[in-house]
């Protein structure tokens, strides 16, 4: 045997030998993963708690009478008397539109009436003479009252040609320049009282959170322009049909005793306290994995297997999370080995 033929069987041995350890090795993890089947874990029995927690919920500042000032009737604005920020009284004139329009309107309502009234009394003359049927008199009888009608509709048209301060209080936005043209119910200044006791917290709520609510329930405010101030107020409004972009219900809450300075639009939050408790189910901090805002999971055992089970989180408190729907009161919960575990494996009950 020549000495390539003994190289060439010394390596076939020795890949034979690598492949048959390697083979051995390869029986013995199956083995032993096949041996563990069940994973130990700890279980805890989910209870209902009944607690008095607060409606949070972010919001801003309001005017109970903010008004958004517009002219009853279109036109160019002619003049506009007051800038952004200015106090303002109540009756005082804040802008004008250009009345030639109005005013040619009102002119024709005149002498349309000025007509009507001729023919009418024409007509009566002739109606007494018998000359003119009753149906006649009656027609321009009508006549009559309808231009009286269109007269002073124009008139009242023309009177609201103005915009003027409904009650004593600050121009928050002029929304409309002079020389733009307004239309008809078209806002051209927005503002609210000057009142200390006008302010008031719009918040949106979540439907659950609407339920708990009542008018009167107190509320303590944070607002951000005051850091470590707390205000007092109460609920003074509640929405009976959620908003159509946000799904959330308004709520109003007036504050009290506020002697700050304060302004329309500056970022508040609300914590309100409901009358009512409301009962949840909790369930220890370490039963919960894979948290996503409210959405959460939690392993369930049932026939020796572990059931992966979605829960919707309400608030976390004292080292319990508060749930409002996924569990019922009585079921189990893993609490110690959940992190090993998947959807359907099998478990191992242990005290």
């Amino acid at each position: 045997m020549n000495l390539k033929t003994i190289l060439v069987t010394i390596i076939s041995v020795m890949a034979l030998t690598v492949f048959i350890v390697a083979c051995k090795q390869k029986a013995k993890e199956t083995s032993s993963v096949a041996d563990v089947t069940e994973i130990p874990v700890k279980l805890f029995a989910v209870q209902n708690e009944t607690i008095s927690e607060p409606v949070v919920a972010p919001g801003f500042i309001s005017s109970a009478t903010e008004a958004r000032l517009s002219f009853k009737t279109g036109g160019v604005i002619e003049r506009i008397y007051v800038e952004e920020g200015q106090s303002v009284h109540k009756g005082q004139l804040l802008a004008t539109i250009n009345l030639t329009e109005i005013n040619a309107m009102v002119e024709q309502a005149k002498e349309g009436l000025e007509k009507a009234q001729r023919d009418y009394d024409r007509t009566k003359n002739l109606y007494k003479d018998t000359v003119a049927s009753l149906e006649q008199f009656q027609n321009v009888t009508t006549g009559l009252n309808v231009a009286k009608q269109q007269y002073e509709m124009a008139r009242f048209n023309k009177s609201y040609s103005e915009i003027r301060a409904t009650t004593d209080g600050r121009i928050v936005k002029k929304i409309m320049n002079e020389g733009e043209i307004a239309a008809p119910g078209m806002p051209v200044f927005f503002m609210n009282s000057a009142g200390t006791n006008d302010w008031l917290v719009k918040v949106g709520i979540a439907d659950r959170d609407w339920t708990r609510l009542k008018l009167g329930n107190t509320a303590t405010v944070k607002i951000d322009a005051y850091p470590g101030e707390n205000f007092s107020g109460a609920v003074s409004q509640l929405a009976q049909a959620p908003d159509a972009m946000s799904g959330l219900y308004q709520v109003e809450i007036k504050l009290s005793g506020c002697n700050k300075s304060l302004a329309t639009g500056l970022f508040a939050k609300t914590e309100i306290q409901p009358n009512s408790d409301a009962i949840y189910v909790t369930v220890p901090v370490d039963a919960v994995i894979e948290g996503n805002g409210s959405e959460a999971f939690v392993y369930t055992a049932l026939d020796s297997k572990a059931h992966k089970q979605p829960v919707k989180i309400a608030f976390i408190k004292d080292g319990k999370v508060m749930l409002t729907s996924g569990l019922e009161k009585g079921a189990k919960v893993v609490v110690d080995g959940s992190a090993y575990l998947t959807d359907g494996v099998g478990v191992k009950i242990v005290d």
